[in-house]
């Protein structure tokens, strides 16, 4: 008979409604992760205590740590599910929803905020028509292996998680849409814009209100440097703040009177 794994889950049934923990226990397997467990559970959604519920609610798709989208909560360490095995975890397993985004159901949250920060800093590179555009400029080893480790980043959210400035009193963007405007203002074609998107960096919730407590990049899953990325686009801003103070019109380049 196969070992069991005791597995206790925080779930709620939607905005506002309260919150409960309910137990349950999976059969061991070889090569389990927290959504093997979750997957068990839902087929078998009998608690512990015997008593039938409803199958737990919970994100994911590509189940190889590349979509971000099981970002959970387990043993009290943000991480995604796919990527957790049963095996290197303590025993009961506990599963909890992110705390920084509104909840849902369960183990899903909304993580709207993320991709609205990523607009405000204009996440994207431009492309004006569709047509062939050449092979463009010629960018060095270094730049595309800084660009590569940035490109990585998920919008799991595990930064914002654990980021003391991410909370109910400040609108702090968090770490992940700050460096991704680092990542497109590396663009050869993205520095025609870099400017705005500096921009949207700046301001209240920008990089001026990161606190610096470094929790972002021990918990970034893809290790991506996103200190280095909130110094940098500090410098960034700074020389912009200054730019904007000896230009107006937010570097058209036309010079004041």
């Amino acid at each position: 008979m196969a070992d069991l794994i005791r597995v206790r889950i925080k779930r709620c049934d939607g905005p506002g409604l309260p919150s409960r923990y309910e137990e349950f226990d999976v059969a061991d397997a070889p090569g389990m992760n927290v959504i093997s467990c979750l997957m068990a559970i839902r087929k078998h959604p009998v608690t512990l205590e015997g008593k039938r519920t409803s199958p737990p609610a919970w994100e994911a798709s590509c189940l190889e740590e590349v979509c971000g989208s099981c970002t959970m909560v387990v043993n009290g360490k943000v991480r995604q599910g796919c990527s957790a095995l049963v095996k290197n975890l303590e025993k009961p397993i506990t599963i909890e929803p992110m705390t920084k985004f509104p909840l849902v159901r369960d183990l899903v949250v909304d993580r709207q905020f993320m991709f609205e920060s990523l607009k405000r800093v204009k996440a994207w590179i431009p492309i004006d028509g569709t047509y062939n555009l050449g092979p463009g400029p010629r960018v060095s080893a270094e730049i595309q292996e800084q660009r590569y480790q940035l490109s990585t980043c998920m919008t799991c959210g595990c930064c914002l998680e654990v980021c003391p400035q991410v909370n109910d009193h400040s609108n702090f963007i968090g770490a992940a849409a700050i460096s991704q405007a680092r990542l497109f203002n590396m663009h050869p074609t993205g520095q025609l814009n870099a400017d705005e998107r500096t921009h949207g960096v700046m301001g209240a919730g920008g990089v001026g209100e990161c606190g610096k407590a470094q929790n972002c990049v021990k918990a970034c899953p893809k290790g991506i440097p996103l200190t280095s990325s909130l110094a940098e686009m500090g410098r960034e801003s700074l020389k912009q703040g200054l730019k904007d103070l000896l230009f107006h019109d937010h570097g058209t380049g036309s010079k004041t009177d």
